[in-house]
Parts: structure tokens; C-alpha cells; sequence
């Protein structure tokens, strides 16, 4: 399917009119699925051109994500990643957790960027970051869509990793879902219930009247906004 490759443009804006000189793009996977951490990537790219084919990693085959992963670890300047478990997921609600998981990545980058372009239209990380939001900018920004592309099959390859741990979880599937809510691990649910892995706060408990008394509830705003958040936003 054609798509128009992303570009430096925003970089290059966020260079000029703020005088910023180590840019980072950010993304984040996880943030829809039942079990797993919600994993964030900051990748810094300069002004180089990027390795063929590079777009948000939602628009690449797996095969081709796999494949162009450690190309880009290779390819960018730095890049870092940070992770926020379920169980932060559960105790903060995910915009937190989001938010603990990009400063985590960011921390991990070699120098502290001047400014962060953030994929989607809501700045979940705010003060004391120079943030720039950009809507599809998996798409649009080089930088973004690197770090797309890196948060993703580095999340993929952890949850593969978890599925192939043990028998209890081999049920799940994980390998095949990295936690999303396909057939064979809402099955697995309703016959073996959550493990540790799993989002305790997640709505898709209330259809499981063996394992309801298992549900966290938040009594926040943030707790209403995190249900909903665990039916939709799937990005496999």
C-alpha cells in the first residue's frame, strides 16, 4: 500500500524556532493490550536518511519489522527504552505509567534531549520536557516512526520470550498476541484465569465471573479513562 515516507520536517522546525540541537522522537506500544508492560522508545536520529522503507511499525509485516529493527538500533543516533509493568499500570492508571515509561527512556538516552517529539494529540509527559506533539507522527517523523518501530518488536520479543517461559503461559499465546485479546487467550482467560502478567484493572474482567473478585479498582477519573482504555487502541 502506498504511504508517504516520513520526514525531518518537524526536527527541523523544533531546530529553528527553539534553538533545540539532540532531538528525540517517542512512541509507545502496549498501551491496549490485557498483559504485558506498556513499553516506551525514545530514539534520537539526527538528520540522516533513514534505512528503506520506514514508517509507522503498524504499517510493516512482521517479518519486515524483525528485520528492520536492529538495522535501526544500528542506523540512529541513540535510542532507549522504558517499560511500565502491569502492576504500575494497575497502581497509577496508564497515563502515569505511560509517563513513567517515557522518562524511563528518555533517562536511558546518552544525552537529555533538548526537545521530544510525542507521537498522538496528548502530551502525557509535560514539564520540565520540551514536548512536541505530533498526531500520526509514527507516520510523518523519522524519528517517531524509528522509535516506533524499535518499541514494538522489542515488546513483541519480550512477550514471545514470556509465552515460551512456561506451559501456564504457553496458553496464552502471547507470542502470537504480545498480550492483545485474541481468540486463543480470551479463551485461556475464562478457563485459567490472569497471571502476574496480566492488567488486574482491565475491564475485560467483568465478563469473567470465575475471576471478578481478581479486579483492582482505582477510584479516580484516571480509573474510568484506563477501563475504556483496555477495550480499545489495539495496535498489533
Amino acid at each position: 500500500m502506498p504511504y508517504e515516507p516520513p520526514t525531518h520536517t518537524v526536527e527541523r522546525s523544533l531546530r529553528a524556532t527553539s534553538g533545540a540541537r539532540t532531538v528525540a522522537g517517542v512512541d509507545e506500544v502496549g498501551r491496549g493490550a490485557w498483559a504485558g508492560p506498556v513499553t516506551v522508545c525514545a530514539a534520537v536520529t539526527g538528520l540522516r536518511r533513514p534505512p528503506e522503507g520506514l514508517t509507522d511499525s503498524k504499517l510493516i509485516s512482521p517479518k519486515r519489522r524483525t528485520e528492520l529493527a536492529p538495522v535501526l538500533q544500528s542506523w540512529v543516533t541513540a535510542y532507549g527504552l522504558g517499560h511500565a509493568s502491569p502492576t504500575e499500570i494497575d497502581d497509577l492508571g496508564m497515563t502515569a505509567a505511560l509517563r513513567l515509561a517515557a522518562v524511563r527512556a528518555l533517562d536511558a538516552l546518552p544525552v537529555r534531549p533538548d526537545a521530544v517529539i510525542l507521537d498522538g494529540k496528548h502530551d502525557y509527559l509535560g514539564a520540565p520536557w520540551n514536548v512536541r506533539t505530533v498526531i500520526k507522527g509514527d507516520q510523518s517523523c523519522i524519528a517517531v516512526a524509528a522509535a516506533s518501530v524499535i518499541a514494538k518488536v522489542h515488546r513483541d520479543t519480550m512477550m514471545a520470550a514470556l509465552g515460551a517461559d512456561s506451559e501456564q503461559y504457553a496458553r496464552f499465546a502471547f507470542g502470537a498476541n504480545a498480550g492483545y485479546p485474541s481468540p486463543v487467550h480470551r479463551a485461556a482467560l475464562e478457563e485459567w484465569g490472569p497471571t502476574p502478567h496480566h492488567r488486574l484493572s482491565w475491564s475485560y474482567l467483568d465478563a469473567l465471573p470465575r475471576w471478578r473478585h481478581l479486579k483492582k479498582v482505582r477510584f479516580s477519573a484516571e480509573a474510568a479513562a484506563l477501563e475504556s482504555g483496555g477495550q480499545l487502541g489495539f495496535d498489533f
